[in-house]
């Protein structure tokens, strides 16, 4: 497996996995159990405990022992660094989108002048 250390691949990383993505989405709502975020998934703790490892390795995630308990709670700060660095290829795809919405338009006039 390959082993990223830079912060915004391992937040990549972290959320590739939809287990993952609906981990965070649990916790969004507030803190959350091992058990509670593993049970919808027919998962056991063991198992939801690797995926809470690669969320807490990207930083998006807290644990805290309670008791025999462990709570997660979500930690957003690192998507910050992702949406911005996907915010700028949204602009650039915008900008190419509305040239050729702005060709076709063009094209779609001349065409009509031609058929008249």
């Amino acid at each position: 497996m390959v082993r990223y250390s830079d912060s915004l691949s391992l937040t990549f990383v972290a959320l590739a996995d939809p287990t993952r993505r609906d981990a965070l989405e649990r916790m969004a709502n507030g803190s959350a159990s091992v058990s509670e975020l593993a049970a919808p998934h027919g998962m056991t703790v063991p198992g939801m405990m690797k995926h809470l490892a690669v969320l807490e390795s990207a930083g998006l995630v807290h644990a805290e022992k309670d008791g025999r308990v462990r709570r997660c709670d979500l930690t957003a700060a690192p998507m910050r660094e992702a949406s911005a660095y996907l915010a700028r290829y949204r602009r650039l795809w915008d900008r190419r989108l509305a040239r050729l919405d702005a060709l076709v338009t063009e094209q779609h006039a001349t065409s009509r002048e031609g058929s008249v």
